[in-house]
């Protein structure tokens, strides 16, 4: 991944790319439009005649053909810390590419790179009993000192814990919607809303344009979404018909792990996470049972990373100064990247603006030299341990 300063291709791309999602229909069908024609402005110029020759209906044709790039939609890219990003560019973060069926682009308020952490989903009933609030607090209190981000769906409930006990400790999290980017769900949750979008904090996603209100249907596909870009999926509780039981079947779809908390026979809300224990979820009762179990994910995660950015296999030696006080560097990129941290807490968009990389790039190299104990995180900055 190389370093791009943003210019008017990208204004073009993130137009044709709208126009793509306003038409609407399957989004295997336009992936497939975007990758045949290198790019979603080459797909919308090849015009109706190359979208049939790639197989498209009459129908698909008409829809493409009417559809427009919605002002308001264009209106909020145009926001502070608003981004596009579709399926095709290097920004797409690799573990919801590889999952079923990929959203065609991702609308995120706040911070991308955090898409590219190692980030665990907390879901679960959005009535829960006082202990289930107080477990989603503790787990994700745990993850977040852990370094994990806490992803969920930002519902009432379990999810609504999950996010305050993250950002109360200091932690980074994301919350996916089933509504437009701009548009809190629950309305109590504006304020926690506006403080997920901060960049130092978190991270908006939604697949939806702006403006799109809460519709039923919506909300069970964003889970997909939810489960596709964590390492794992953990269900604090849920009744035998929650929508965190969706998340976690499509977690296991998409090859994740998926962890329940148990709870009493006599709780209706326990009874999903045993009947997800019964199907093979694992048993767990702290979040030091779920870390435990990812460190082999987490490490095979880092190692895709690595692959990914041609990074050598421990990065943190190929920009460590060598006994004559030169470098040692074999990756130009890292180079750049080590000689913009310092010892003292430097945040995220500081580091992109001092290396000219893009967020992406500089959250991937970050995570491989934590993983190396060559950089130290607190509250979203980060700074050499030595």
């Amino acid at each position: 991944m190389t370093a791009r300063s943003k210019d008017a291709s990208d204004d073009i791309e993130s137009l044709a790319l709208l126009r793509l999602i306003a038409a609407g229909g399957s989004s295997a069908a336009r992936c497939s439009l975007i990758e045949r024609f290198g790019g979603a402005a080459q797909a919308i110029a090849a015009g109706p005649a190359g979208w049939r020759e790639a197989g498209w209906s009459d129908e698909q044709v008409s829809a493409l053909s009417s559809a427009v790039a919605p002002p308001e939609a264009i209106a909020w890219l145009r926001g502070p810390s608003h981004h596009l990003i579709g399926w095709h560019q290097e920004d797409y973060p690799p573990p919801l590419r590889k999952s079923p069926n990929p959203p065609l682009a991702l609308f995120v308020a706040g911070d991308p790179s955090l898409l590219w952490q190692p980030s665990v989903a907390v879901v679960g009933s959005r009535g829960p009993t006082p202990g289930g609030r107080d477990n989603a607090r503790d787990f994700a209190r745990a993850f977040a000192a852990s370094g994990l981000v806490v992803a969920s769906g930002m519902a009432a409930g379990i999810d609504t814990a999950a996010h305050l006990a993250t950002l109360d400790a200091g932690g980074r999290t994301i919350a996916v919607l089933g509504t437009g980017p701009d548009v809190p769900y629950p309305r109590a949750n504006t304020d926690l809303h506006a403080r997920i979008a901060d960049p130092a904090v978190g991270a908006i996603v939604s697949e939806y344009l702006p403006g799109t209100g809460p519709v039923a249907f919506l909300f069970p596909s964003r889970n997909r979404i939810l489960a596709g870009l964590s390492v794992a999926t953990v269900v604090i509780e849920a009744a035998e018909r929650s929508g965190a039981l969706i998340t976690a079947r499509l977690a296991s779809e998409a090859g994740r792990e998926v962890f329940a908390v148990p709870g009493s026979i006599h709780n209706p809300l326990a009874r999903g996470c045993h009947r997800l224990i019964r199907d093979g979820a694992g048993l767990v009762s702290c979040a030091g049972d779920v870390i435990d179990a990812l460190a082999p994910q987490i490490a095979a995660l880092a190692q895709d990373l690595r692959q990914q950015l041609g990074a050598p296999i421990h990065p943190a030696r190929a920009v460590e100064p060598d006994a004559r006080g030169g470098s040692g560097v074999h990756d130009p990129d890292y180079h750049t990247l080590w000689n913009a941290l310092g010892h003292d807490p430097t945040a995220m968009d500081q580091l992109v603006q001092r290396t000219g990389l893009t967020a992406a790039a500089v959250s991937s190299m970050l995570l491989l030299m934590e993983l190396d104990g060559r950089v130290f995180s607190q509250h979203g900055r980060y700074f050499r341990s030595r």
